[in-house]
Formats: C-alpha cells, structure tokens, sequence
C-alpha cells in the first residue's frame, strides 16, 4: 500500500494578506503624502508663473487703452485688432529684424570668445591667469550710468555709433565675463585626459578645443547662448544711447513708442509684448534640452 504526502503550508503562508507586512519603502522614495503635497507645490508654482502671461495677453485684447483699469469689460468686446495695429500700422518687423541681428550677433561673438576664454584659463597655466578672471568678475561691479559716457566716446571715435555692430560689441562686454566663467567651470568638468588623447593623435590646442572639447561642452555651451541672447533682446539702456535712427530700435527701445509724456497706449504694449515672447520662446525651445543639464554641472568645479 502506498502512502501519499500532502503539502503542509507554514503559518506564515495561512496569514491573511490584510495583516500581513506592509512592503518596506525604500529610502528615497516619497510617500503618498509627500508626493501629493510636491504635486500641489509645483501646480501652485506654474500658476503663479503662468499668470503674469494670461494676464498681459487678457489685456492685450482690450481695445481701449484704458482697459488695464477696468480689466472686467475686456470680456465683452475682446478682439484682436491691437495685433493687427502692431503689425501694420508700427515699425513691428523693422524692430523685430535689428533685435535678432543684435541677439544673434552677440550670441554668436560673445559664445565664441567666452569659450575660447573659458577653455585657456581651465587648461593652460600662464602668468597672471587667477587674476585676469579676477578682472572679468570685477567689470560687472559696474553700473550701466558709469559705463555710457565712456562707452559712448569709444563708439563715437570708432564711428559705430547707430550701428549693429557698435551695440553687439557693447553687448558683449557684458555677456563675455559671466559666460567666460560659467564655461570655464564647465571645462573643469571635462577629463583632462581628453586633451591628453587629442595631442597624442596630432592636433594642436586649437584642434584639440574644437574638435573634441566643443561637442562635450554642448550644455554649457547652451546656458552661455541663452544669457547672451537674453541679454541682447532685452536691453534697454544702451540700445535708446547707441541707436539713433527708429528703423533701428530693438523690441526693448520700440516699445517706448507707444508712452508719451502726456499718454500711454498701453493696450498697444500689451500686443505687442506677446509678439516680442514669440522669438524668446523659440531660442528656449531649441536650447532647453541642455539647458538645465549646463546650468547645473558648470558648478561641480571652479
């Protein structure tokens, strides 16, 4: 006669799920709390950014330039007249063409000569080097009122005054210092070895830098771009100085046309500062995939 073998179960496989353990969290990771309270944060926060936005564009639809005072009329009479002003009736297109030659211009420059600065004082050792960066930190000490009158004799002697290229260089000596650090931060980040990799193969300094340094460099490279163009498309002071001629005003300096010293045509302002939002969104959009890598790795050494 055979004798079969029932399978035991423990006690511990007969414990009902509902008092079993609850599942250890591991460390790191947030509880339902936490990750509901983090969710409300961030909405509240993107609501708070979002609404200077909805509002200048709400205004912007206001046909009178004393909507801003009774902003609850807009809803009935909202129309897009305003833009269709800004776009015909105003210089929109002659400001829009010398605000990107002068973004750009000072992008391009200013990118290129901070990084060329940023690369020597991270990867060559000469004389005076600690204090030359020294120097650059120190010219932005200096507030735009004291830099007019000097800069403005310059450009008079040199014969840039209302010219793009007078403004670009203006411009650059403002963005070159901050990107000049920020990327020589960023190329302390880069192995040495690389450089080390780049003359054993052949290439000099130079090759060395754009060849193999420049492609690693993409996010820092980005952050500089972005605060350079931001620096340019913005500006106020120095363009009303350096451009004479309306043909040639910025977005920044245009957009003074529309106050008078008795009147203020604000509903034109509004307008067209959300078409001014348009060229600045798109510059983000194709830099912000290395954008926030650049701003946070620039700062691992220095």
């Amino acid at each position: 006669m055979s004798t079969s073998t029932l399978p035991t179960t423990s006690a511990a496989d007969q414990t009902p799920d509902a008092v079993r353990p609850r599942k250890a969290r591991r460390r790191g990771e947030r509880g339902p709390g936490a990750s509901l309270a983090a969710h409300g944060i961030l909405i509240v926060a993107s609501l708070i950014a979002l609404f200077p936005i909805a509002w200048l564009f709400f205004l912007s639809l206001g046909p009178d330039k004393d909507d801003y005072l009774h902003p609850g009329r807009i809803f009935g009479k909202m129309t897009f007249d305003n833009y269709l002003f800004v776009l015909q009736e105003t210089k929109f297109f002659d400001w829009l063409t010398s605000t990107l030659v002068v973004s750009l211009g000072t992008t391009l420059i200013g990118v290129l000569v901070a990084a060329t600065t940023g690369y020597a004082v991270s990867r060559m050792r000469f004389p005076g080097y600690r204090k030359f960066m020294w120097v650059l930190l120190v010219t932005q000490m200096f507030p735009i009122a004291v830099l007019i009158v000097p800069m403005y004799q310059i450009l008079s002697e040199l014969q840039l005054i209302d010219s793009y290229l007078g403004l670009v260089l203006v411009y650059c000596s403002t963005a070159v210092p901050y990107c000049a650090w920020l990327l020589k931060g960023y190329f302390d980040t880069i192995p040495f070895e690389i450089d080390e990799a780049g003359r054993v193969d052949g290439l000099n300094p130079f090759g060395t830098f754009a060849r193999l340094i420049l492609p690693l460099a993409k996010p820092g490279l980005a952050v500089a771009a972005f605060y350079s163009f931001i620096t340019a498309f913005g500006e106020v002071a120095f363009a009303s100085t350096f451009m004479l001629s309306d043909t040639k005003y910025t977005f920044a300096v245009g957009l003074q046309s529309f106050i008078s010293e008795h009147d203020a045509q604000r509903h034109y302002m509004a307008a067209t500062a959300v078409l001014i939002a348009v060229p600045v969104s798109a510059f983000f959009y194709l830099v912000q995939k290395n954008l926030v890598t650049g701003l946070t790795a620039g700062g691992t050494k220095g």
